[in-house]
């Protein structure tokens, strides 16, 4: 009730995850101010708010300052995020005014993406939107490190693929150019433990070319990890775990949120964190809206996932 007492006890909540695993004793704080801010911040208090050039330049700040995703370079680029044949979307809260939750950009596009740079360009060609069949989630950030755990994202997506579908309703297919954030993290336990995976030697010797942030401007070296690190991403995402989830995190919100995991793209991102997290591949994870729920369902009742058959089959069959 006083005044800005929820900003408060948010940014009290990012000073305490900054400290926790240091003071184990402050977790029962942790989980009190979890419960209260999950409540406080439910669905029914938020606001869908489509972010453009028209925006308070306060809020557009907070855009720049919080994409850690695909990293923008200043209002430029911002500006071709915020173009005709782009949208952006965030949630607010009335007791935080100007400070966005979570927001997600979007591309107006022609088929499912395979590489980010064509999206993020700042020198790109606008194209018109009407000519679309695809509308591409290619980053979604959240803004307070205080809400961290208290999930906005799944309602985000829902929400705007309903806005999207109202807006050009000859949209056929909703679709995601996610990274793999956590799988050269796994690829090095993999190459840590070769007996416990069964690695062969020479696909051991193949993985010993990624040292360093530059084996994908080698031509040989691209052309025989492909195929080797195309398989084992299908396996990371399929079969690496946490509990009965899968280990990596985004294909744990989008699988969990009713999404289908579609597509791997071969070097779709060639960053320094792209190469660095993911192995520079790129995942589409599609929402087909007839299948959201039962897929949703599925996977929260059996811990069943939705993977394309052409997904499905470049688990290599050794591993």
């Amino acid at each position: 009730m006083a005044p800005n007492g929820t900003a408060t006890i948010v940014r009290m909540r990012s000073d305490l995850l900054r400290i926790i695993k240091e003071c184990p004793h402050l977790v029962p704080i942790d989980a009190d101010l979890k419960h209260l801010l999950s409540s406080w911040f439910n669905q029914g208090f938020l606001t869908l708010e489509r972010i453009n050039w028209e925006t308070p330049a306060i809020v557009l700040e907070k855009l720049i300052e919080h994409e850690t995703v695909h990293a923008m370079k200043g209002w430029a680029d911002l500006r071709s995020r915020l173009a005709e044949d782009r949208r952006c979307f965030a949630f607010f809260h009335p007791a935080l005014p100007n400070e966005p939750l979570i927001f997600v950009e979007v591309a107006l596009a022609k088929g499912l993406a395979t590489s980010i740079e064509p999206i993020i360009d700042e020198q790109r060609e606008i194209s018109n939107p009407s000519y679309a069949d695809t509308a591409v989630f290619y980053s979604i950030n959240n803004c307070q490190e205080g809400l961290y755990g208290i999930s906005f994202g799944n309602f985000l997506i829902k929400q705007v693929v309903q806005e999207l579908s109202h807006e050009f309703p000859h949209l056929q297919n909703y679709s995601t150019l996610s990274p793999m954030p956590g799988f050269c993290k796994w690829l090095k336990v993999v190459i840590d433990n070769p007996g416990k995976y069964a690695i062969p030697d020479d696909n051991l010797a193949l993985l010993g070319q990624l040292h360093g942030n530059s084996w994908f401007q080698d031509s040989e070296s691209v052309e025989s990890l492909k195929p080797l690190l195309i398989g084992l991403a299908a396996y990371y995402l399929m079969h690496a775990k946490k509990g009965n989830e899968p280990l990596d995190r985004v294909a744990r919100f989008h699988l969990r949120n009713g999404a289908i995991l579609e597509r791997i793209n071969w070097l779709g991102d060639c960053s320094d964190n792209g190469i660095r997290k993911s192995a520079g591949m790129l995942v589409n994870y599609v929402y087909r809206p007839s299948l959201i729920i039962s897929n949703h369902e599925s996977y929260v009742k059996n811990h069943t996932l939705a993977i394309s058959p052409n997904v499905a089959k470049l688990v290599p069959k050794t591993l």
